[in-house]
């Protein structure tokens, strides 16, 4: 995928890849054994954002080892029930996803490219699992998994309470609240076998009658091919607006199929 798609759904793709090349580190300092805080899941969950719908303008700049790219991001979400992502390049509209909880679509200019689909065949290609859920809390700053269906260990990590997947598998997720008011601050998920780590952080909460919202979000992802950094910052924010969701393909355009 070209880099406007991968500004779009990359942080959810980044752990598909299955070459190998560079070598993963863990980069946790200071582990501390705590006292386990049964209640820490349940209070994460007392942050969730409230509204029917999200209208974000935002500015992101893409960065991999041959170019950067700024560009801006207009973000639309219908809570549940679809996300239309618009990247505009000086104005001019290089890229559009509209996600669904049954479909994926997006048409990038470059290539004059589209792709519609759904998230079980996208799964199949990228070889991890991806679902509307996970886009959509990567978006709000909730973690890509529910926390509330899985089993943690618990310690402290430079200040911050780890919750690291109990699952024994060579998928290795973690994820990183601040103790105060137990705000997601970071993700990490990671694939030594592949040589693949994605780490997503939050920052700049800001408080609204919804609830916290972060309005910086960076996504480091190390892959076999190298090193890509992605910086999400939200300028504009506003809830449970009436929202249009257009999305159509130029004509013209050649239809990207995915074995």
């Amino acid at each position: 995928m070209k880099r406007y798609i991968v500004i779009v759904l990359a942080s959810v793709f980044m752990i598909s890849c299955k070459s190998k090349a560079v070598a993963v580190q863990n980069t946790d300092t200071n582990e501390v054994v705590a006292k386990k805080d049964n209640k820490v899941i349940e209070k994460h969950y007392d942050n969730k954002l409230d509204f029917k719908t999200l209208y974000i303008k935002a500015s992101a700049k893409y960065v991999d080892e041959k170019q950067s790219q700024n560009v801006t991001a207009e973000i639309r979400i219908e809570k549940d029930k679809q996300i239309l992502i618009s990247v505009r390049f000086l104005g001019i509209t290089m890229a559009k996803a509209l996600i669904t909880p049954t479909t994926v679509s997006y048409y990038e200019k470059i290539n004059s490219t589209y792709y519609e689909g759904d998230f079980t065949s996208l799964s199949k290609w990228l070889g991890t699992e991806l679902d509307y859920s996970k886009v959509q809390n990567l978006l709000v700053g909730e973690a890509l998994d529910d926390l509330r269906k899985g089993k943690y260990t618990q310690t402290i990590v430079e200040n911050l309470i780890r919750l690291e997947d109990e699952k024994d598998t060579q998928l290795k997720k973690a994820f990183f609240l601040e103790p105060e008011k137990y705000l997601l601050q970071k993700e990490q998920i990671t694939q030594a076998t592949e040589n693949i780590m994605l780490e997503i952080k939050y920052a700049d909460n800001k408080v609204f009658d919804q609830g916290n919202l972060p309005t910086s979000i960076e996504i480091n992802a190390i892959q076999p091919k190298g090193k890509t950094d992605i910086n999400l910052n939200y300028n504009n924010i506003s809830f449970n607006e009436e929202l249009s969701f257009p999305y159509s393909v130029p004509g013209g355009y050649k239809k990207v199929l995915i074995k």
